[in-house]
């Protein structure tokens, strides 16, 4: 079946609006959330397949309905920055019709696995997608809408623990913390790049609010917090060396990944935040998945 070229270029725009190759970042937490999940169960869940595609399909979903309605409610600053003025919304490679409606039904998308999964999935989604949108209004009163987006990628370890057991153990409640925590942080350096624009507009940001050297020691203290919070994860669930060794490696790519970013020399943030925090999250996934299968064949 032939694709029409137009229908392919709309696609094509569509997902790199949505950033879709940055569901790196989160995906692999919400994957290790159901797999401590599986095997709390000892891997007894039926339809363990089953699971994982919706719960991908949810992540999926509401990501990319949060990424498509922060590019809606922000058109009109990205437009005034030199930075994004190039984005699709702003350049006009896509309307702002367009992203309403892929924003409602990536939602009903996320409702529909959310329905699939469990009962509790379905009740909370509509708090999960109200936690993301909002996100996108905060940059315009607070200076913490860094700990608001890492919030929002932060309950989804502890979703795909919900969608697994169909309830909460407040256990998994250390890995929303570790993924808030990290997110927080590399979106501070990220957001170093716009302190001028942040400065003149009056929007909210921790480097206009104390500067951009602060702002990247606050950034090397939440991911401090970050491995703290993997370290208790680890106690609490009883976890074994690989899944130690996967909190060092994340531990090491951090310090090379703020040794890339300097308060005077911010031109290799993008290094920083689109190439290490992608090794952050798959190498974790890989070791903490290595412990648990070769846990399980322990047993």
């Amino acid at each position: 079946m032939k694709i029409h070229p137009v229908l392919l270029k709309r696609l094509r725009l569509t997902l790199d609006m949505i950033k879709f190759e940055h569901s790196v970042f989160a995906l692999p937490f919400a994957l290790t959330g159901a797999l401590l999940a599986f095997r709390e169960d000892g891997f007894n869940t039926a339809r363990i397949g089953a699971k994982l595609f919706w719960i991908v399909l949810a992540m999926v979903g509401a990501r990319s309905a949060a990424m498509a309605f922060n590019r809606i409610v922000d058109a009109p600053i990205d437009g005034r920055n030199p930075r994004t003025r190039t984005r699709h919304i702003p350049a006009g490679l896509l309307s702002i019709g367009f992203a309403r409606a892929f924003t409602v039904i990536s939602s009903l998308v996320f409702m529909f696995a959310a329905w699939e999964l469990n009962t509790l999935c379905f009740r909370l989604a509509p708090l999960a997608l109200g936690i993301v949108f909002v996100y996108s209004y905060t940059k315009r009163f607070t200076h913490f809408s860094h700990v608001v987006l890492g919030f929002a990628l932060g309950i989804a370890p502890a979703a795909a623990w919900i969608a697994v057991r169909g309830s909460l153990d407040p256990r998994i409640l250390w890995l929303t913390a570790a993924v808030t925590c990290w997110t927080a942080g590399f979106d501070v350096i990220y957001s170093c790049q716009d302190y001028e624009f942040d400065c003149e507009t009056g929007l909210f940001s921790l480097p206009r609010l104390c500067g951009i050297e602060k702002a990247l020691m606050i950034a090397r203290i939440l991911h401090l917090f970050m491995i703290a919070s993997l370290l208790m994860l680890v106690w609490q669930l009883h976890l074994g060396a690989l899944a130690l060794a996967g909190v060092a490696a994340v531990a090491l790519l951090l310090i090379y990944e703020h040794g890339l970013v300097k308060p005077n020399d911010l031109s290799r943030v993008n290094a920083a935040f689109f190439t290490m925090n992608g090794w952050v999250s798959v190498l974790f996934f890989l070791f903490w998945t290595a412990d648990v299968i070769l846990h399980r064949q322990h047993l």
